[in-house]
């Protein structure tokens, strides 16, 4: 897991001007488990469409939401049986993305899709970064669709840093691939 900042205090403070920008209908380029990724509030519709068009992605395609915690998707979770609720929220936090059924986030974050893929990531900067706006957020890699996800920080500013509304420092976690994107059948999408 990466921390937000070997400073605490200064640490805090980029969180909490990351949630701000957030909370106002920015676009936040973040640290995930494996790669640099964009972040925004999945029920701001502009913010959707500005990172949509940073990577160059088609709304039908639909994007993935972190959490804090796996509270934040309690009203997707409230729709299992007990023993699939019980297999989701076993593995998190971590690199595990499902597919579950959509109860409140519009079609601009599910596209053409009736489910909607969730995860309580195993990075703990990206999990604060939800705490702090107060809700689960879109996260997608910081590329131009189609192309490799930036592993640097330098690579992500390169793609997307002047073209985001912030950029909040932090470190990729150590994980090699991008989260595991399950249904609750056992297909593994990606």
């Amino acid at each position: 897991m990466s921390n937000c900042s070997s400073n605490a205090s200064t640490g805090a403070w980029h969180l909490q001007l990351a949630a701000q920008v957030l909370q106002g209908g920015g676009v936040v380029l973040h640290a995930t488990e494996s790669v640099w990724g964009l972040a925004c509030d999945p029920h701001n519709h502009q913010a959707v469409a500005q990172l949509l068009a940073l990577k160059r992605r088609d709304v039908s395609k639909g994007l993935l939401l972190i959490g804090a915690t796996s509270d934040d998707f309690a009203a997707e979770l409230s729709t299992l049986e007990d023993n699939e609720h019980q297999r989701v929220v076993q593995s998190w936090p971590g690199g595990v993305s499902w597919l579950l059924p959509n109860r409140h986030y519009p079609v601009w974050v599910t596209g053409e899709h009736s489910n909607v893929g969730v995860r309580v990531p195993g990075h703990t900067q990206a999990q604060r970064l939800c705490a702090a706006f107060g809700g689960a957020l879109v996260s997608t890699s910081a590329n131009i669709s189609g192309q490799p996800a930036p592993k640097g920080v330098w690579q992500a500013r390169r793609s997307m840093g002047q073209r985001v509304d912030y950029v909040l420092p932090g470190a990729v976690g150590g994980a090699a691939k991008p989260s595991q994107i399950l249904s609750l059948q056992g297909d593994q999408i990606r």
